[in-house]
């Protein structure tokens, strides 16, 4: 274990959902894509039940099945691995790779005001609760917040373009092309 990171914003990749074998090593579930992505962190920053973030060092992982596996330094027993389960994983933001202009890291649309602009008229329909992966496209779930347009759920997929017609962050928000009678 190491100390934590002084307070960087950590952006949650993944996290335990259970122990794998008898010698510590993790099951982890990966938010990244491609999922092994998140093994290219060498330190990982764990928010462990009861104990709040700690820094880590992870000596080996790989694939396994549908998800991966890791191991902890240090952390060659099964029952004190199992103090890991459900914690999240988080890295510094800092070390996360710059994205081309107009491609965004789904944690960065979350918590975003959606304003639809429909027959020269905007409206508020509510902000990002999170995102969804379908294959065909990214959709964005909207929860409606103070002063949105009404108290519905809408989901919303990303279609660059079409449908998205812009996102600032700086401002936090995303206009869209959208009916809000949808």
């Amino acid at each position: 274990m190491r100390e934590p990171a002084a307070q960087e914003n950590r952006v949650i990749l993944g996290r335990v959902s259970g122990v794998f074998g008898v010698k510590g090593w993790l099951k982890i579930w990966s938010f990244t894509d491609p999922i092994d992505r998140l093994l290219e962190h060498a330190v990982w920053s764990l928010n462990v039940p009861g104990s709040g973030w700690q820094d880590f060092e992870v000596d080996a992982g790989q694939r396994q099945g549908k998800g991966l596996v890791a191991h902890i330094a240090g952390c060659d027993d099964r029952d004190i691995a199992r103090r890991f389960v459900q914690a999240d994983i988080a890295v510094p933001e800092a070390l996360l790779p710059s994205l081309p202009a107009g491609e965004y890291y789904w944690y960065q649309l979350e918590g975003l005001r959606v304003v639809a602009v429909s027959a020269g008229a905007e409206v508020l329909l509510g902000e990002v609760s999170h995102l969804l992966e379908t294959g065909a496209n990214d959709v964005l779930v909207i929860q409606p917040c103070e002063g949105s347009v009404d108290g519905r759920e809408r989901m919303l997929p990303w279609v660059d373009g079409k449908v998205i017609l812009g996102v600032d962050l700086s401002a936090g928000e995303i206009r869209v092309d959208w009916d809000p009678s949808f």
